[in-house]
């Protein structure tokens, strides 16, 4: 870890927790920084660089006046959970939105082997626009992993016309949350064994029974105890992140980079799993989180279905 913790560290704030390595700064700037070709795999959420997670937005949130993360309106029987406003945004944000991803995902591809694999959560609403900005960041798509999850999230009767329009919905309810799944190219003439042997990457890794990895996995809300650990907006649950992240290393072996690290919940998994994991977090507050966070979310032990990574773990 040593090694690791040399190479990436680079000069800014940084703390080891485990086999991994947390560092507060912006990921633009360390991944055009960090040693190319070095990273075997990504996983991560990211905050889409357009509103929500902007410093101003985070303020007003932290001080309970309102920010992009605002509670929806509570009727049909539900109290909504506080989401970001994806369709507010405007044609300027959009293609600052696209750019941004461009701009992420050549970077992304900089510090990646080749065959090394990206895995991106999304939403329906935005992933068209997120995963083609990839794929124009020369980054090959290789399908989308569905996670089956139902976060409440659409399915509104229009807003200010509940009464007027009660028989209609704005959206479909969500049902689901799309994860984009790119890999870095491999060199020309590699074959996938070709690309194992010299990268260790090009690959899924399978699961413990050795079954394939596969892109539908039935989820399930965050759970209140992991909440609690870790207060951020987003927080993915740790029987969901611990499969995606046992399966971008195909060999077992290599580090796993979460550029958009939040409350540290992709290298908690990355811990759980045995792996060596970075995080990159730019905001104070969440660094400070996922320093706190990271062990005992990665000490928690999940419950799955039968035959899942879960109980494992």
């Amino acid at each position: 870890m040593s090694i690791v913790q040399d190479r990436f560290t680079l000069d800014y704030p940084a703390k080891r927790i485990g086999s991994s390595l947390l560092v507060q700064t912006d990921c633009f700037e360390w991944m055009s920084r960090a040693p190319e070709a070095t990273i075997h795999a990504i996983v991560t959420d990211p905050p889409y660089g357009v509103k929500e997670y902007d410093l101003d937005q985070l303020t007003k949130r932290t001080n309970g006046r309102g920010g992009i993360w605002r509670l929806p309106p509570d009727f049909d029987g539900h109290q909504r959970s506080p989401l970001p406003r994806f369709t507010a945004l405007n044609e300027k944000e959009r293609c600052n939105l696209r750019h941004f991803f461009v701009q992420w995902g050549q970077l992304a591809a900089r510090i990646l082997r080749p065959g090394g694999h990206l895995v991106i959560a999304s939403n329906a609403f935005l992933s068209q626009m997120v995963f083609s900005a990839l794929v124009e960041a020369k980054m090959e798509f290789r399908g989308e992993i569905v996670r089956l999850v139902r976060t409440l999230r659409g399915g509104d009767r229009p807003k200010n016309a509940e009464k007027e329009f009660p028989g209609v919905s704005s959206m479909p309810r969500g049902c689901y949350e799309p994860w984009g799944v790119f890999r870095k190219p491999m060199p020309s003439g590699f074959k996938v064994s070709d690309c194992l042997r010299e990268f260790q990457t090009g690959g899924l890794r399978r699961r413990p029974n050795g079954l394939p990895f596969e892109d539908v996995i039935d989820s399930e809300r965050t759970s209140q105890l992991e909440k609690e650990i870790a207060d951020h907006p987003s927080l993915k649950p740790q029987s969901f992140l611990r499969q995606i992240v046992h399966a971008v290393l195909p060999l077992g072996e290599g580090i796993v980079l979460d550029p958009f690290t939040g409350s540290g919940s992709t290298i908690a998994a990355a811990e759980a799993v045995g792996y060596t994991a970075i995080g990159i977090e730019r905001i104070p507050e969440f660094f400070s989180l996922a320093c706190k966070a990271i062990p005992r979310l990665s000490r928690l032990v999940i419950a799955g279905p039968k035959d899942s990574l879960c109980s494992l773990f």
